[in-house]
């Protein structure tokens, strides 16, 4: 392979001499290629489940990930607190967002499929249609395609509980939806599964290489403002804007849907998305607040940095760090907010620093601003932090310069001997950034504590701050063998 496409992050001179090394460590150049393309990836595509309550489409979700992750209630309109999924089939991951049943006591039938299908329009690549072939078409399915063909996205339509060959004249009757072949399936037993995903496959688009998929070249960045609800997101965009963008409003969860802003600051023009407050349990949520955590969702999806806002008036709670795992999952470059400082007396200053430095450890690395939206206290200090977690998104290590890092590193911090053994890293390579991505190839498996050692340190060599860090390793088996992943 000799193209900078198929090399990852990495330049033909370095790949020649990155894969040199590999060789003389016994590894295959399929199996080093394949842990740079897996490590290296952009953005994966998104597949949106969608379909009318209690028509399968959480078992169906279970089915396409490979374990029983979404709730599964014999009951229409059940929500997650997690509703997307990272699946593979036939060699080629992808992500799965399960939109869940609505409640349509509170939304009225027509504005709940609007939601789901707009939500399908915001996120997704490709769209599966998840139809009860029991039942048959109804009105509100029939609501949902003309949504769906509005979108203009990709759909593989599924005709669920197909459970035998007498099932299928049911299934066949869907042809009427005008959407295609209807597959039929049981998610419950899995029959048929295999057709419909390979026709997932057809429909998604290669996941892109050393890329961002929410911003385009040279477009503004995006900066998500995420956070618990009431705590001066709408506030905080009003202030850098200089004016009321937003409504305000005391009564928590007042914002619904993400308002885009295009605000300049520092000379330059940014992208603001205010986002609808995450509220403590999705499940607990109704309609549009659910709609409306899905949408925070998706705009974390598609923003390069997330600033994320704590009320330091009040205790950090779980919630506040399920918000952060959140962005750091996704990827995103991290600037940590501390709303409402102006309120503080020293009492709770002395506690919110201890509860800073016990609960969020997870985020140390992740520049730090104590602001407030209110007056308008230190918002300077905002856009500094921001440019500062981009750089460290984007930050990229040459190979020759990591190796000799790695070398001294192992060299004085050997990993532990378990079993009689002791494994070594033998070389890595860093495989992509946004954020940074690293392959490690070593000579057994590496404990999580010794990867993380390893995290710490390459954070001190060189920086990374506002940014999470993947560290995947490979494993030879013996010199010569194929690699494993661990």
């Amino acid at each position: 392979m000799n193209d900078q496409h198929d090399h990852g992050a990495l330049g033909d001179a370095e790949y020649a001499e990155f894969m040199e090394l590999a060789a003389e460590e016994g590894f295959e150049v399929e199996d080093v290629e394949g842990a740079i393309a897996e490590a290296g990836h952009g953005p994966l595509p998104v597949l949106a489940v969608v379909g009318r309550p209690n028509v399968g489409k959480s078992t169906l979700v279970n089915r396409i990930i490979g374990r029983r992750e979404a709730v599964v209630e014999d009951k229409p309109g059940v929500t997650r607190d997690r509703v997307t999924y990272e699946a593979e089939w036939a060699g080629r991951r992808f992500k799965v967002v399960d939109t869940g049943g609505w409640e349509q006591d509170v939304l009225g039938i027509d504005a709940a499929v609007a939601a789901q299908a707009e939500y399908a329009i915001e996120t997704a690549d490709a769209v599966v249609f998840v139809v009860d072939a029991k039942v048959g078409a109804t009105d509100s399915d029939e609501a949902v395609v003309k949504l769906l063909r509005r979108a203009g996205k990709p759909v593989v339509l599924c005709a669920n509980k197909v459970d035998g060959q007498s099932g299928e004249s049911d299934a066949a009757s869907l042809w009427s939806l005008g959407l295609g072949q209807p597959h039929p399936v049981s998610s419950l037993h899995g029959r048929g599964t295999g057709d419909m995903l390979d026709a997932v496959l057809d429909a998604l688009p290669e996941a892109p290489e050393q890329s961002f998929g929410g911003a385009p070249v040279g477009g503004p960045r995006r900066i998500a403002l995420i956070g618990r609800p009431n705590v001066g997101k709408s506030s905080l965009l009003n202030k850098v804007a200089k004016e009321d963008r937003v409504v305000v409003n005391e009564l928590a969860g007042t914002t619904r849907d993400p308002v885009d802003e295009l605000i300049e600051l520092g000379g330059v023009t940014w992208k603001f998305v205010d986002t609808a407050g995450i509220r403590k349990k999705v499940h607990l949520q109704q309609g549009a607040d659910y709609y409306a955590s899905l949408r925070t969702a998706a705009a974390v999806e598609k923003a390069e940095v997330a600033v994320i806002l704590i009320d330091t008036t009040e205790t950090i709670s779980v919630q506040d760090q399920r918000i952060i795992t959140m962005a750091v999952e996704a990827g995103r470059a991290i600037v940590i907010a501390y709303n409402k400082w102006d309120e503080l007396d020293e009492e709770r200053r002395y506690y919110l620093e201890r509860e800073i430095e016990t609960e969020m450890q997870q985020v140390a690395w992740a520049p730090r601003v104590n602001v407030s939206a209110k007056t308008g206290r230190h918002m300077e200090k905002l856009v500094p932090a921001i440019e500062t977690a981009l750089a460290g998104w984007e930050t990229r290590v040459p190979t020759g310069r990591l190796n000799a890092f790695l070398g001294e590193v192992v060299a004085a911090h050997p990993h532990p001997i378990r079993g009689g053994k002791q494994p070594r890293i033998l070389f890595g390579t860093q495989a992509g950034s946004k954020p940074p991505r690293f392959v490690l190839f070593a000579s057994g498996f590496l404990e999580h504590g010794y990867r993380r050692f390893i995290e710490r340190r390459l954070r001190e060599e060189f920086g990374f701050e506002g940014t999470p860090i993947h560290i995947s390793v490979r494993v030879r088996e013996k010199r010569g063998a194929q690699y494993k992943k661990k």
